[in-house]
């Protein structure tokens, strides 16, 4: 019994995980909501390598050697708290929610590709083709507007075969 009691007990101070858990949260949530690229609704192997990286690291920095699954319960209660308030606040405050949440780029307008939003979001001509063939397109003149959305999805709205806008 004394062995479990061991494995449950904090070696270092609560206050401590908790800061060390919310600077490595938001530092976390300001490099990916900042500075990551958006890919069209997609993760790729890189990206993909790069989170698994930045756990690892943010786990170490964040563990300062602690080694009873009560510091790490600490830790995890945390970082959940801090993901559902940011969650609670988004959805009751519109500014949060803006300053969680990418903006919509847009991608084409009026048919015409919008070469300045995918070179900064680091999008080829290709990759756009593709994911417009996905939707069904396969004439840029068919597509109104095409934006990349927050989560990485492309939304497309087209132009009606009468002429219409859709």
């Amino acid at each position: 019994m004394d062995a479990m009691l061991e494995l449950f007990r904090l070696e270092q101070p609560p206050w401590q995980m908790v800061l060390r858990g919310t600077a490595i949260y938001w530092t976390l949530l300001i490099v990916f909501r900042f500075l990551l690229r958006r890919d069209v609704g997609s993760l790729g192997v890189a990206d993909l390598l790069f989170v698994v990286l930045i756990a690892d690291a943010s786990s170490n920095a964040m563990q300062g050697d602690y080694k009873t699954i009560g510091d790490g319960l600490v830790l995890i209660f945390t970082l959940v708290t801090w993901n559902y308030l940011l969650d609670w606040a988004s959805y009751h405050s519109p500014w949060v929610w803006r300053f969680l949440a990418p903006r919509p780029e847009p991608l084409v307008r009026h048919g015409h590709i919008v070469h300045r939003t995918l070179r900064r979001e680091l999008i080829t001509v290709e990759e756009l083709m593709a994911k417009l063939r996905e939707k069904g397109i396969d004439d840029l003149s068919e597509v109104r507007v095409a934006r990349l959305e927050g989560d990485g999805e492309l939304s497309v709205l087209t132009y009606k075969k009468s002429g219409g806008a859709q």
